[in-house]
């Protein structure tokens, strides 16, 4: 509905890993959600013309959100995850926003889609779903903490010289209990 104020709820929740694969034959790389209970890092195989190395696969989740009051659904099955920036490179226009909005007292986090072997730069999440994250992540923040925005990637000029970190979840998927995991406050 278009004159509903959504009320977004998590659901659909899928566990997994974000597979970093990497082709030593034309140097090209690939993102992909997996299902897979125990991913092997280091596995290797060939793919067409493809000699496919997995280089990484950190614990994640996919979603989707629906609205509690007219039970629309938006799927986010095309956002690999969400990045913290760490200030890493002062002309930037992620570190230009992140100064300009935590002016207004309002964190930042960047918004990645999937990078596939086709691709120089990962699948750009559009507009109107980042306005959804953000509503999301703001719609029951007491008044008195900081805003979250979450931004496109695309003000990233330089990956290779970017030193964010990927927001995740180490141990969501252990059956064991945290050990050392800190209090957050």
């Amino acid at each position: 509905m278009a004159d509903c104020r959504h009320q977004w709820t998590m659901t659909n929740i899928r566990f997994g890993f974000v597979a970093f694969e990497k082709c030593y034959h034309c140097n090209r790389q690939r993102t992909f959600f997996s299902h897979e209970q125990v991913p092997f890092l280091g596995e290797k195989y060939r793919e067409g013309d493809h000699f496919w190395s997995r280089v990484e696969n950190p614990q994640s989740f996919q979603f989707d959100l629906q609205c509690s009051r007219c039970n629309c659904v938006e799927p986010f099955s095309d956002l690999m995850g969400l990045l913290h920036c760490t200030e890493c490179l002062p002309d930037c226009g992620v570190d230009i926003l992140r100064r300009q909005y935590e002016a207004a007292r309002t964190w930042i986090v960047v918004a990645f889609g999937f990078l596939s072997e086709l691709d120089t730069r990962p699948q750009p999440i559009p507009p109107r779903k980042l306005q959804i994250l953000t509503d999301y992540f703001n719609q029951r923040r007491d008044v008195s903490r900081p805003r979250i925005a979450v931004i496109s990637f695309d003000l990233i000029t330089d990956f290779s010289q970017c030193r964010g970190d990927f927001l995740h979840d180490v141990g969501m998927l252990s059956q064991e209990p945290p050990q050392d995991r800190r209090p957050p406050f």
